[in-house]
């Protein structure tokens, strides 16, 4: 089996790389640089919405521990009621 007869027989998954590696091929250096820096924007504003969502999340759980003392401790009981 020769050399010629192994790239014959190529998956579909390499064809369609081959494919898709052309057609990158084509666009412009401005095109592929602004989609590049695109991605990395995307990238980078995940991280700042996943420390916001954890810093809220945390302020939440600060607010619910306050809620429930200051509605338990709130309440007077008053132990000096005569029964007549």
């Amino acid at each position: 089996m020769g050399k010629k007869d192994a790239s014959a027989t190529r998956l579909p998954v390499d064809q369609y790389r081959k494919q898709i590696g052309k057609q990158d091929y084509k666009k412009t250096k401005s095109v592929l640089k602004a989609t590049r820096l695109k991605a990395e924007a995307k990238k980078n504003f995940s991280g700042f919405r996943d420390a916001f969502l954890v810093v809220a999340a945390i302020l939440f759980f600060v607010l619910c521990i306050y809620a429930f003392f200051y509605l338990n401790l709130s309440t007077e009981i008053n132990l000096d009621v005569d029964v007549d």
